[in-house]
């Protein structure tokens, strides 16, 4: 393991909040939109969902690092964060089956982290505030930091899809009774793993691909995936899905493409204030009247006018905002949701979406 020596690094935000901390990771400078994420484990896969491209992720739980890293629980094949802000890190880990620290982990990855700083503050301050970039860097001089903020891009208006998605198509379960085709725009590896074990061969395409060269495969269904960026400027999604709805084929959307599907059947997407990001998001099953604690991490979202549309159905919405997180497509065999059940076990599961959109594929 690499251990590293006590290193100064800084923090600062759009608004001028500047942090004085300590440097983990890779000594460097690096920018993207500072996010927070309430997720008490599973700092890995939260920095490897490629839905966090570009962003620096603030994690509220204090401890981080205690528990090494381990290959199985990648979301995909490499971080995909920007920055990473802690409280207490830790180089020395205790999981036995660990395949390494943390520490080399992001070196290895060329992440740029800070720790040993107020993370409750910084969390008071985005909610207060809003979602806004920042950098972190080892370099002390705030004038020069702020001159290279300046050139981190806003999330608003940045098309990512394309570029964390796969090169070139791929397929997971082989051997799979269902053809599923999934749209890539960032999917998490977990995802896949949901549909396989349902008995779905899934062909995972590259986020520009056609709904024509995917319908060449012959699918029974369609599956939109998560990931980062702004819907609004994803005109070639919105296209593919209205194809899909067109020709009649079930499909189930998640986070990015729950919004892709809303602004397919008209309704604008928004940014939001700060976002939700975490494990514990109340949300309730209209259909039922249950609370599903949640899994989330997005920063968008559907415009609550479609609760006036004549073309969907809300099945779910948010407890703790009311905003939306789950609708049907009337005279369609199309839903989707915000939030991302592979990643909710426990006695408030919602991976029976999966379950649901097989007995669709098969109705």
């Amino acid at each position: 393991m690499k251990t590293s020596s006590k290193r100064e690094a800084f923090l600062l935000l759009d608004d001028g909040l500047f942090i004085k901390g300590t440097a983990i990771g890779k000594s460097s400078t690096q920018g993207g939109e500072i996010c927070f994420n309430t997720g008490m484990t599973g700092y890995q896969e939260i920095y490897t969902d490629p839905s966090y491209y570009g962003q620096i992720i603030v994690n509220t739980t204090s401890h981080i690092g205690n528990y090494g890293v381990f290959d199985k629980d990648q979301e995909s094949d490499h971080p995909q964060i920007s920055g990473l802000v802690v409280n207490y890190y830790s180089e020395v880990y205790s999981r036995h089956k660990a395949d390494g620290s943390l520490q080399d982990f992001l070196e290895d990855a060329g992440i740029v982290g800070i720790a040993d700083v107020d993370t409750r503050m910084i969390v008071r301050h985005i909610r207060s505030k809003g979602a806004m970039n920042a950098i972190i860097s080892s370099e002390p001089d705030k004038e020069k930091l702020k001159e290279e903020l300046a050139k981190v891009p806003s999330m608003e208006g940045l098309e990512l899809s394309s570029v964390v998605c796969t090169e070139s198509p791929y397929i997971v379960g082989e051997n799979g009774r269902y053809k599923i085709a999934v749209l890539d725009l960032g999917i998490k590896k977990s995802i896949l793993t949901n549909l396989a074990d349902r008995g779905c061969a899934c062909k995972v395409f590259p986020a520009k691909t056609s709904y024509h060269e995917m319908e060449k495969w012959k699918p029974d269904g369609y599956f939109i995936s998560n990931g980062p960026g702004d819907p609004s400027v994803m005109d070639y999604a919105v296209d593919t899905l209205k194809a899909i709805l067109n020709g009649g084929k079930s499909l189930f959307g998640i986070c990015l493409g729950h919004q892709i599907l809303a602004r397919a059947c008209g309704i604008s997407t928004f940014k939001m204030h700060h976002g939700h990001r975490g494990l514990n998001h109340p949300v309730k099953n209209l259909k039922n009247g249950t609370c599903e604690i949640t899994s989330q991490n997005h920063g968008f979202c559907v415009n609550s006018d479609i609760r006036k549309s004549d073309l969907i159905e809300l099945t779910h919405v948010n407890l703790n905002d009311d905003t939306v997180e789950g609708f049907t497509v009337k005279g369609k065999k199309a839903f989707s949701v915000q939030f991302h059940p592979e990643a909710s076990p426990g006695p408030h599961d919602s991976r029976y979406l999966f379950d649901d959109f097989i007995k669709m594929i098969k109705s």
